[in-house]
């Protein structure tokens, strides 16, 4: 209904007042809302409209207005008008009868108007003149006077169509009355103190109609899905009941329920009541909530449900707010009890990668039921549940079943899904993390303990790296707890053989540095040598590491088999960075005194061209100076040079120390290599040889045949090593000599000759010496020079500690030299270099205390 509103905000019917103004009499043609003026007498209420009015019609138009009064009953709290459409009708009817009387004004009333001038004079200038034509009109609104009163009978009367309308919302018939009808009522017995008879009245109401409900509930043998599908026929019917009674009761709910603490709102009620009269009910409640569970399980197992069932009985636990006291605990526990039994059938029958896909499986299952029926309070407890009974309770067993098969075989996929399943229990990923520390310590014991697999160590350990470094990456996400194991596994396990991978990593990056490796470009070259450096960091006897690098590194630069001057610099550089500059410091002074050779001998072939007479013309003679503290210990030979070679020593002997006096040079035989020129029947060739190859090679230039033992006593060779060059000049690929008999082995008695016939291809040819595997003797004596070197370091250790806390305990010297010494030694040995620096006079034994040293100055 409309309403004009002024500032005490009275509700004024619009349309009734364009039915009053369309009945005016003659106005129908001259007369509109916007030049006429009316004083409208209206229940009570004063409602001026004003107008401009033309001037040549002004009399007798001031002499048609006159006033209309009606009584119709209003609320004075409100200002509202309480009619129905009915009574509105028949008022408006009676209303358009009596207006042509009402209209012919009495003689007085004529009279009084004469004598006031006309009717704009009732009203002050300041509200209804408006000094322009078409101004917007005003509307004053005042305040009755008389409070209006309700018939004696109305409570009976509206109770009665409002019992009847919600009696038919029950029954699902039709309502008689209008809905605007049955709210005015609502209202008027509202603003009329009849509020809590209404409340007292609807909610008896709303009570017998669900207890009524119960009974088809209640019967002995009904099947559990048609009754879950009663139930939620049941719920929803009485949940539209309920918005319909709401929608006409919505003024008591708005006001008096709102203002009444104490009291529910009408949806809280009708919730009250179905949860008090029908779902409270203890065999309602079991039979839904079986019902329930009856039907999940079923979807658990494969069937399909009606998920839109589900979901609407959940949420009326949940509105009814018995969701978790009725449902939620029941459920819970049947879903343990399933996965319990579910998990320890699975971990018999399925292997590991299948039981995780099924863990993941069960987990997006409920995850999905979460979403689509299932309240999200039980989120947590159900995934916390499934997590438990599938997860949890078997961690040990999928890790011992499984684990090591995974890694063994790199299977990231299956890896990534044990990862993230473990990450989300309680100590999984620690009881992962042991175990694949376990794993890594097993597998690389295998490969460093086995003798057998020396040669393939270092590439093993590398590829086994690489591998373990790329599930750490790829499937345990960069967690650090997994890098952090992973280096300790290593650390464990590659030093659980004493030096010896030390000694075969030295080994395997010579034959990566040596001339001849093709296998790799120079950046695949540098990556692999960033790979040993990792491995290289877990060793912790390093100085054995350091014994066998500078002695292949000696060969390589003295035998000019270095493949890259570059990666041998890069080398040392990463062992610079990782160890420090005490560490390469012998290794950087063999790369200094190959520079300076070079320097040197330029410098000599400089003075051999300013000799007047050149004794030696025919010769060509490079000499590598190396400072005996940088390179590794050599035996020294005595050999019979020819007297050419003697004369060009003695004049390189008198130019250098010419220019360094005090110094003292020691030549080595061994280290020596010779190009000679050969000439055979086929051509002249070139022959890359060693010194001592070049030493037997000579001796045919007096004789055609000779004996092992005649070569032998011309030039002093050890036997042995006289054995290996005879048979890398007869029975290798160049055979240069031919031997008799013919054999793979020089034996006593054997006889050579020069082989006059022999061919090749090449100008140049180079014969390689016989390689001696480097013996047991030889390891043996590289060990115990790195022994030696460690017993100064621990002597120099003990004395600067003692020197700085002059007096210390035993155990806490101990303490302090591990913390110092970076390669691994056993406490007897630190005893006995103790026992050494007291005997030397470097420390005492304290006269009180046996067991503790005093550092003597």
């Amino acid at each position: 209904m409309d309403s004009l509103n002024s500032t005490n905000a009275t509700r004024f019917p619009k349309h009734l007042l364009d039915s009053l103004l369309d009945r005016l009499p003659g106005t129908s043609a001259a007369l509109t809302r916007n030049d006429t003026s009316l004083l409208l007498a209206y229940g009570g209420l004063s409602v001026a409209v004003r107008t401009k009015i033309n001037e040549d019609k002004r009399t007798s138009r001031e002499n048609s207005s006159s006033v209309i009064r009606g009584e119709w009953s209003m609320s004075h709290r409100s200002r509202s008008v309480v009619l129905s459409d009915e009574d509105c009708s028949k008022k408006r009817r009676k209303s358009a009868k009596g207006l042509e009387n009402r209209f012919r004004a009495p003689d007085d009333v004529m009279a009084d108007m004469e004598k006031k001038g006309n009717f704009s004079s009732l009203m002050r200038p300041s509200n209804l003149i408006s000094s322009k034509p078409g101004a917007a009109k005003k509307l004053v609104i005042l305040n009755f006077k008389e409070t209006p009163k309700l018939p004696l009978d109305y409570q009976e009367v509206t109770w009665a169509k409002l019992e009847e309308a919600v009696i038919a919302i029950q029954t699902s018939k039709s309502i008689k009355y209008s809905q605007e009808e049955l709210f005015q009522g609502v209202e008027n017995m509202c603003n009329h103190k009849m509020a809590q008879f209404l409340y007292t009245k609807l909610r008896e109401l709303t009570q017998k109609h669900v207890e009524a409900n119960i009974k088809p509930f209640l019967a002995e043998s009904i099947d559990r899905l048609i009754f879950l599908k009663r139930m939620n026929e049941c719920w929803l019917a009485h949940c539209r009941q309920m918005i319909q009674i709401r929608s006409i009761f919505l003024y008591l709910d708005r006001t008096y329920v709102l203002q009444t603490p104490t009291l529910a709102s009408i949806w809280d009620m009708g919730l009250e009541m179905f949860r008090f009269y029908i779902i409270t009910n203890p065999m309602v409640q079991t039979r839904t909530v079986e019902g329930l569970l009856m039907l999940i399980e079923k979807e658990r197992q494969g069937d399909t449900v009606d998920r839109t069932l589900l979901k609407s009985l959940l949420r009326m636990l949940s509105d009814l707010q018995i969701y978790q006291e009725a449902f939620e605990a029941k459920f819970l526990t049947a879903t343990e009890r399933l996965y319990a039994s579910e998990g320890q059938q699975l971990m018999q029958d399925l292997d590991v990668p299948e039981y995780l896909a099924h863990v993941n499986k069960r987990l997006n299952e409920e995850n999905e039921r979460l979403l689509h029926y299932l309240d999200q309070c039980t989120k947590w407890a159900l995934i916390h549940t499934v997590e438990k009974q599938l997860l949890t309770e078997h961690l040990t067993s999928i890790l011992q079943k499984g684990l090591d098969i995974l890694l063994e075989e790199n299977r990231i996929k299956d890896l990534t899904l044990l990862y993230n399943l473990f990450s989300r229990v309680k100590n999984g990923p620690t009881e992962l993390c042991n175990n694949f520390n376990s794993f890594i310590k097993k597998k690389g014991r295998t490969i460093v303990i086995d003798p057998e697999k020396d040669k393939t160590m270092v590439q093993e350990l590398l590829d086994f790296k690489d591998k373990m470094d790329n599930i750490v990456s790829t499937c345990y996400q960069k967690k650090e707890r997994f890098h952090f194991s992973l280096k300790e596994a290593f650390e464990y396990f590659i030093n659980q053989r004493v030096n010896k991978p030390a000694e075969l990593i030295a080994k395997f990056v010579d034959s990566k540095l040596r001339a001849g490796n093709k296998e790799a470009t120079e950046e695949e070259l540098e990556r692999l040598l960033d790979k040993i450096m990792v491995l290289f960091r877990f060793i912790h006897g390093k100085d054995v590491f350091e014994a066998f690098y500078k002695k292949d590194l000696a060969k390589r630069l003295l035998v000019g088999k270095s493949a890259s001057v570059d990666a041998e610099k890069s080398m040392l550089s990463k062992l610079k960075q990782e160890c420090g500059g005490g560490f390469t410091s012998k290794l950087e002074g063999m790369f200094k005194d190959m520079e300076l050779s070079k320097d040197v001998n330029i410098a000599f072939k400089q003075h051999m061209g300013n000799l007047r007479e050149p004794p030696l013309a025919n010769i060509d003679l490079t000499v590598n100076i190396l400072t005996m503290g940088y390179w590794p210990s050599y035996p020294l030979l005595e050999v019979t040079l020819p007297i050419e070679m003697v004369q060009y020593q003695e004049v390189f002997n008198k130019f250098y120390l010419g220019k360094h006096s005090g110094r003292k040079l020691q030549w080595q035989p061994t280290l020596g290599h010779c190009v000679l020129k050969a000439d055979f029947a086929q051509g002249k060739k070139e022959l890359q040889v060693s010194l001592f190859q070049a030493l037997v090679l000579l001796r045919f230039n007096r004789a055609d045949d000779i004996t092992l033992e005649d070569i032998k006593a011309a030039t002093l060779i050890e036997d042995g090593e006289l054995r290996r060059t005879l048979q890398s000049l007869a029975c290798g690929k160049a055979r240069v000599l031919q031997k008799v008999p013919k054999g793979r082995e020089v034996e006593n008695g054997d006889r050579f000759s020069f082989n006059n016939e022999f061919t090749n291809k090449l100008f140049r040819i180079k014969i390689n010496q016989i390689q001696l595997k480097e013996t047991t003797e030889e390891q043996k004596a590289t060990e115990e020079r790195v022994f030696q070197d460690r017993q100064y370091q621990i002597d120099a250790a003990i004395v600067r500690i003692m020197k700085m806390r002059k007096t210390l305990s035993h155990n806490l010297l101990i303490s302090e030299l591990y913390n110092q010494l970076k390669f691994p030694v056993k406490p007897a040995d630190l005893k006995k270099r103790i026992e050494s620096l007291i005997d030397r006079d470097y420390m005492e034994r304290d006269k009180d205390i046996a067991n503790q040293y005093n550092y003597v100055a």
